[in-house]
């Protein structure tokens, strides 16, 4: 087997990469990383060296040159749009006359959603050659620090199965908690709708729940839920709009992502793609004030990100909770993932779950202190997740 480091994932291109990676879920598809890598004459692509996030994709081949494994890599100038911080660590570095980038980052760019990161064809990913090429693709970024005088790489976000793998080839495994939806009652049954789900609760979360939804209405305004061939440019346009104001309220820039990323990722993926959209309609008005933006697989649904033009009190539980927690039910989907952060999803019904990332620090030294650090912040992350799980709104343990 031989490792290649490629600078853009049309070196490998949509139909082998597709081959490997699958399209259910769809932050790894071609396509959605694809789109990062675009740009225009006016705006340089999400992901390029001027952002600080420079392709540098992995691609395992046997001595064939038939590909066997990819991963979506990055050389990192800096550690913002990561979603796991290891500024703290960046600082110790700097302190010491270190450099601590660029660093390798196996991850989705902007995307704190769990899943596979090392990416096999399914017909030898739980096989006993799955496990030596994952074990032949860490050894590769192992080496190609070394060569590169790199001195770390890291795997955000990946599931729980790579993360065991990645114990037994001497990674540092971090935790952290996010808060999912689980469409499964206390019977171990899904439910059959939002009412079945209320039900589910104790009466006086159930009752702060109807009367929130129930103001939203009352503010004059649509609910709808677009996806497919409904999710225009008008709409990515608008929704882009959002997406600049939030970014600008809560960080001062106007986020991440170019517009023409929405309208590339929105017509190549929108059968995976749901917007959860509110609409103002009086007086002749068919204008869209506020969006969530939500991707899903089979199994789960993803929010993203949430914007709006109108401040409207509890419209963004609506659109980003409420909606979503429907949308799963109505697909009989597994689970909703809504994203980083948030103690507030508590009393709407998402519980505290572990993330996990995987690190590779080169000094010897360093390695040491990160990993007490992590062993601290793990047994913190668990009495946390004991405390918070105290508030949840069920009736019966899930």
């Amino acid at each position: 087997m031989r490792a290649l480091f490629l600078e853009s994932i049309d070196k490998i291109g949509a139909e082998a990469w597709n081959e490997i990676a699958g399209t259910d879920y769809p932050f790894t598809r071609y396509e959605y990383l694809y789109a990062m890598e675009q740009n225009t004459h006016e705006v340089d692509a999400a992901c390029c060296s001027a952002s600080g996030w420079q392709p540098h994709h992995l691609a395992i081949e046997d001595e064939n040159h038939n590909l066997l494994a990819v991963a979506p890599l990055y050389i990192k100038a800096h550690s913002y749009g990561e979603y796991v911080f290891d500024f703290a660590w960046a600082d110790a570095y700097h302190r010491n006359n270190i450099d601590y980038y660029p660093k390798l980052l196996c991850a989705i760019p902007f995307t704190p959603a769990t899943g596979p990161r090392l990416l096999l064809n399914k017909r030898i990913v739980d096989t006993q050659r799955g496990l030596a090429i994952r074990k032949f693709a860490v050894d590769a970024l192992k080496e190609h620090c070394f060569k590169e005088h790199i001195q770390s790489a890291h795997i955000l976000f990946a599931s729980k199965a790579e993360a065991a793998d990645f114990t037994s080839q001497s990674l540092l495994i971090r935790e952290a908690v996010q808060f999912h939806w689980f469409n499964i009652d206390a019977n171990q049954e899904p439910y059959q709708d939002f009412e079945g789900f209320l039900g589910a609760l104790k009466a006086r979360k159930r009752k702060a729940i109807r009367k929130e939804r129930q103001q939203v209405m009352q503010q004059d305004l649509v609910i709808e839920r677009l996806t497919g061939t409904q999710l225009t440019d008008e709409v990515w346009k608008s929704f882009f709009l959002f997406y600049q104001r939030t970014y600008a309220k809560r960080s001062g820039h106007g986020g991440y992502l170019p517009e023409h990323f929405f309208r590339n990722v929105g017509s190549q993926l929108n059968q995976q793609i749901m917007l959860a959209a509110a609409f103002k309609r009086s007086d002749g008005e068919n204008r869209m004030v506020a969006a969530a933006l939500n991707f899903f697989s089979a199994e789960t649904l993803y929010g993203r990100y949430w914007g709006c033009t109108e401040e409207t009190e509890f419209l963004h539980f609506e659109l980003c909770y409420y909606q979503g927690i429907e949308f799963c039910i109505e697909k009989k989907m597994r689970k909703f993932d809504a994203g980083a952060q948030g103690e507030h999803k508590i009393q709407r019904g998402f519980i505290p779950v572990a993330t996990r990332s995987a690190h590779y620090i080169l000094n010897e030294q360093f390695a040491a202190a990160i990993d007490n650090f992590i062993t601290r912040e793990k047994d913190y992350n668990r009495q946390y997740v004991e405390a918070v799980s105290e508030a949840l709104p069920y009736r019966e343990v899930l």
